[in-house]
C-alpha cells in the first residue's frame, strides 16, 4: 500500500451489499474498511414493517460464504434476515465503522476520498453499497395540507394494528404496497389501493410449491421478451385476468418490465385473492385530497383515515457522490452495478433489478467486484 491511501478498498454501507462485497474482497488479500451511517448492520432491514418476509427463497438468498439456517422457513422473516446479517458479519469477522455518514465522495490526488464528520478516508477503490432505497419518494397532491387524516410513507409503516376498523388508502402496487394492504386486512382495517399505472403480477410460488424465481434463474440468459413469452401461459393459469379486479396489465411481461423500467412486478402472496373477495378495494390514481379523503382521477371520492405512500425510493447518490453525473443516468440511478464504472476505482453493488432476486444478484456482483479488484 502506498502512503497516500488509508485503505485499499473502502465500502460505503453495511447491509447485504456492503457486507458481501467486503467478505469477497478480503479473500483477495486487500485491506477493506466499511463505513456505515447507522449504528448496526442492515439498517434498512431493521426499519421495515413487521410482517415483511423475503420474497425469495432462502436457498438462493444466502450471501457468499454463509448459508441461512436449515431450520428457518423457506421465506425468512425480517427479523431473521437481520439476524442473518449479524451472523454474516461475525462469521467473516467484519468490523464496520458505525456512525460514519459519508457526506462527500470524490476523486482527488489519485485516490478516492470519503468525508465523514470524523475526517477524510483515502482509498484506492471505493464500493458504494448504500442501496437503491436510500431516500423515500414522497409525491404530493392538491389539497393534501387540508386532509384531516395521517399521510405517511411506506417506510414509516410498521403494522396495521393501529388502523383496525378504519379505512386506509395505500398508494402504489408494488410488493410493499400490497403486503401492507394484506397486513391491514389481517388487522381488521379496510384497505384500498390506488393504482395509477398498468401492472404485472406473478405468483410467488407455482402451484404453491415451486418458487417462481427458480424459473427466473432458469430463463435469465434469454432475452426478456422471450422469457416472458415462455412464462405467460403459467402466469395466466396461476394469476388469471387482472382486469376482473379493475387493474390494467402492462403490454409487456415482467422480465421486460424489470429490464426496461427497472421495476419489480408484484409477487403475489395473497393480494389477488383479497382483491377478488372484495377485502381490498382498487381505485385509479389520486387527483386531489379533500379534508376527509381523496378524489380519484375518475371523479370518485373516498373517505379515509390514513394514506400510505408506497411510492418507492431513490438512490439519492447526488447527496454525497460529487461526480454522480458521470456514472448515473438522469434519474440518479447508476449505469453499472457490479462492474467497473466510467470512473476508475468506483463500483456500485446492489443497484441492479434482477429477475432472480436481489440478494442472489448482490452475491454475484460482490464476487465480480472482488475479482476485478484482485486484478486492478
Amino acid at each position: 500500500m502506498t502512503a497516500d491511501v488509508d485503505v485499499d478498498t473502502l465500502i460505503i454501507g453495511a447491509s447485504a451489499a456492503g457486507l458481501a462485497t467486503a467478505a469477497c474482497v478480503r479473500t483477495s488479500g486487500r485491506s477493506v474498511e466499511i463505513l456505515e451511517a447507522a449504528d448496526a448492520v442492515g439498517p434498512a432491514w431493521r426499519g421495515h414493517y413487521d410482517r415483511l418476509h423475503l420474497h425469495t427463497p432462502k436457498s438462493i438468498s444466502a450471501l457468499p460464504g454463509l448459508r441461512m439456517p436449515a431450520s428457518w422457513p423457506r421465506y425468512p422473516s425480517r427479523d431473521q434476515v437481520v439476524e442473518y446479517l449479524e451472523r454474516y458479519r461475525a462469521h467473516h469477522r467484519l468490523a464496520p465503522l458505525f456512525g460514519q455518514r459519508v457526506t462527500r465522495l470524490e476523486r482527488a490526488g489519485g485516490a478516492w476520498v470519503a468525508t465523514t464528520a470524523d475526517g477524510d478516508r483515502r482509498a484506492r477503490a471505493v464500493v458504494v453499497a448504500t442501496g437503491a432505497n436510500r431516500e423515500p419518494v414522497r409525491p404530493s397532491w392538491p389539497g393534501q395540507d387540508d386532509f384531516g387524516g395521517q399521510v405517511l410513507h411506506s417506510s414509516q409503516y410498521r403494522s396495521g394494528a393501529a388502523w383496525a376498523g378504519r379505512a386506509v388508502l395505500v398508494v402504489g402496487f408494488g410488493n410493499s404496497a400490497c403486503e401492507q394492504a394484506i397486513d391491514l386486512v389481517e388487522h381488521g382495517a379496510h384497505p384500498h389501493l390506488s393504482v395509477r399505472s398498468p401492472i404485472n403480477v406473478i405468483p410467488r410460488d407455482v402451484f404453491g410449491t415451486i418458487p417462481v424465481l427458480q424459473l427466473g434463474i432458469a430463463l435469465r440468459h434469454l432475452p426478456p421478451a422471450v422469457s416472458d413469452a415462455l412464462a405467460a401461459p403459467l402466469v395466466r393459469l396461476t394469476i388469471g385476468d387482472v382486469r376482473d379486479v379493475g387493474l390494467r396489465k402492462l403490454p409487456y411481461g415482467p422480465n421486460t418490465q424489470m429490464a426496461r423500467d427497472r421495476h419489480i412486478p408484484l409477487l403475489d402472496i395473497g393480494t389477488m385473492a383479497h382483491l377478488r373477495a372484495g377485502r381490498i378495494g382498487v381505485h385509479p390514481g389520486i387527483a386531489r385530497f379533500t379534508p376527509r379523503g381523496v378524489v380519484f382521477t375518475d371523479g370518485a371520492a373516498l373517505d379515509v383515515d390514513a394514506v400510505v405512500l408506497a411510492t418507492g425510493y431513490r438512490p439519492a447518490l447526488e447527496q454525497f457522490l460529487t461526480p454522480w453525473r458521470e456514472v448515473c443516468d438522469d434519474d440518479g440511478v447508476p449505469l453499472a452495478s457490479g462492474r467497473q464504472t466510467a470512473l476508475a476505482g468506483l463500483y456500485f453493488c446492489g443497484q441492479f433489478v434482477s429477475p432472480a432476486g436481489m440478494l442472489r444478484e448482490i452475491g454475484i456482483e460482490a464476487r465480480r467486484i472482488a475479482a476485478l479488484l484482485a486484478t486492478a
